[in-house]
């Protein structure tokens, strides 16, 4: 670790301070001369904005003294801006993200160190604090910090015998950010499989593991998964933002009258409420943003989930482990007997788990859960398949939500166009409607997109809806009376286009034809 006490001296030879202080040269030193480890320990940050004299940001609350110290570092002026705590970390981050260092180190690594890349390491270390580690080291901490300043979900290692080529997924898109020979590829998935805790000696089999990070300030929790492979070994790091176990109900993007029926749901006394929708289509962090606010100190909530994503203060977290039959079923047992007022599944896969579930919700618990299935209401028919009874399941389902995940519009450079008859007769548009397109900008990194949306569609189970299950109607008939008054995915989707949030592309993708009936805001 580097010693953050003081500034370091600048060498003559690189226009810096000498060591009897003077200035060797007019040309100011970088901010990123400015050791990080100073920087986060005491609060400065050098703006990156061009200004004369230079700004230099200071936390809120920071001690004067470090200002002294600053001033020789730079022997020149410069104008002090403070700025808040949440602001600093901000900006820290971006600052030091290691931008482009990931390539530029590839052509640095060789086998030669292997020996060092297998030793241990702390469970958690500054990615940003790390000047003097092994290359390898850099490379990867340079990759992760990368992937998080991109805001990259997914990290892809894929070793191939033409070369070991790296992708990230932003947005729900694969980008390839790096490629290297393929000779590298052994030292650098051993060297994640260190940080994991993973078996490095074991090839053979597929392994899980985490690494524990943090990035300027920001928690980071990378789940790494290794598959074997033809060339070697597959990895696949997700990015888990701990950020993202604070997210709020109000911060998910759903309507007035959406959002209304999930706090509606949420705030019965027992029940079940059903998250659906594919993998990575933000399922746990909706029904994370619903345990928060359950959160108050007054229940006890209790989890199993397959793995345990974000951890919560307050909840109690159980994960999954197949190798010692702990299992859905049988971890929501024992949850059952640990007194809890709300217990979230994170998956409900089979009969026995939603026969607990339902048990569970006779007695006076609130579930909350998730199937996978393409709609909200081809939940009932999935727990039909499970042979739940349909008199159990009409008086235990409180509301069922499907939702999807769609790709933002840059704001700065989307251009607007007219639709055309066929486009707007599919997302169920008036003919001639202006739509908004994709262009790029260095904003969003001339993707045209920057972030992603929550689509969603919800169903409350009424009086209706529970005769229908009762009486084993099909899907067609429950979602007539479901959808009479509400929006489904496609119309919500295109109510994004219309409001210039996403293509029509997006909506088209992620949902079924619209018939005029479901145009937006019906």
């Amino acid at each position: 670790m580097t010693d953050s006490s003081a500034l370091p001296e600048q060498p003559a030879v690189s226009d810096g301070i000498g060591e009897t202080g003077e200035l060797t040269s007019p040309a100011m030193p970088a901010a990123a001369e400015i050791p990080y480890g100073f920087a986060r320990d005491h609060g400065v940050l050098l703006s990156p904005e061009v200004s004369d004299p230079p700004k230099l940001l200071m936390r809120t609350g920071g001690d004067p003294v470090t200002l002294l110290e600053v001033r020789r570092y730079l022997s020149r002026p410069f104008e002090i801006v403070e700025v808040d705590a949440d602001q600093f970390d901000r900006l820290l981050s971006e600052r030091y993200a290691m931008d482009g260092s990931a390539a530029s180190l590839a052509s640095s690594l060789d086998t030669e160190g292997l020996d060092d890349i297998a030793g241990d390491i702390p469970s958690a270390e500054d990615l940003l604090d790390s000047a003097d580690d092994a290359p390898t080291i850099r490379l990867i901490n340079g990759i992760i910090a990368e992937a998080a300043r991109q805001g990259a979900s997914d990290i892809h290692i894929e070793p191939y015998e033409t070369g070991l080529v790296v992708r990230m997924r932003v947005d729900g898109v694969l980008h390839e950010k790096l490629k290297m020979p393929p000779h590298v590829a052994s030292v650098i998935v051993n060297r994640i499989k260190v940080m994991a805790r993973l078996d490095i000696a074991e090839r053979r089999i597929p392994q899980d593991g985490r690494i524990s990070l943090t990035l300027g300030g920001k928690l980071l929790d990378v789940r790494v998964s290794t598959l074997p492979n033809r060339a070697n070994e597959r990895v696949v790091m997700r990015i888990l933002d701990k950020d993202n176990a604070g997210i709020s109900m109000g911060d998910l993007g759903m309507t007035d009258a959406t959002r209304q029926i999930v706090e509606d749901a949420l705030a019965q006394p027992n029940g079940i409420l059903l998250v659906t929708g594919p993998t990575g289509s933000g399922k746990t962090t909706t029904l994370y943003a619903g345990l928060k606010q359950l959160n108050d100190g007054s229940r006890n909530i209790l989890t199993v989930e397959d793995p345990v994503e974000y951890a919560v203060e307050g909840i109690g977290q159980t994960q999954v482990n197949a190798k010692v039959g702990l299992s859905f079923a049988a971890g929501l047992r024992a949850i059952l007997r640990q007194d809890p007022d709300v217990v979230m599944v994170g998956e409900i896969r089979d009969r026995e788990t939603a026969e607990i579930a339902v048990q569970a919700s006779l007695t006076g618990h609130l579930v909350l859960s998730t199937v996978h299935t393409n709609d909200a209401v081809g939940a009932i028919t999935r727990m039909r398949d499970m042979n739940v009874e349909p008199f159990l399941l009409a008086s235990t389902l409180r509301a069922i939500v499907a939702q999807r995940l769609v790709r933002k519009l840059c704001p700065d450079c989307r251009v607007p166009v007219e639709a055309e008859a066929g486009l707007a007769s599919l997302l169920g548009l008036a003919p001639g409607s202006v739509i908004y397109r994709e262009a790029g900008c260095e904003t969003c990194n001339h993707t045209g997109f920057q972030g992603r949306v929550g689509v969603y569609e919800a169903v409350p189970v009424d009086d209706t809806i529970r005769k229908y299950i009762n009486e084993g109607a099909d899907e067609a008939l429950i979602s007539a009376h479901a959808f009479r008054s509400r929006p489904t995915l496609g119309s919500a989707a295109a109510a994004l286009v219309e409001q210039g949030l996403t293509t029509a592309e997006e909506a088209i993708r992620i949902s079924r034809r619209i018939s005029s009936d479901e145009a937006p805001g019906a």
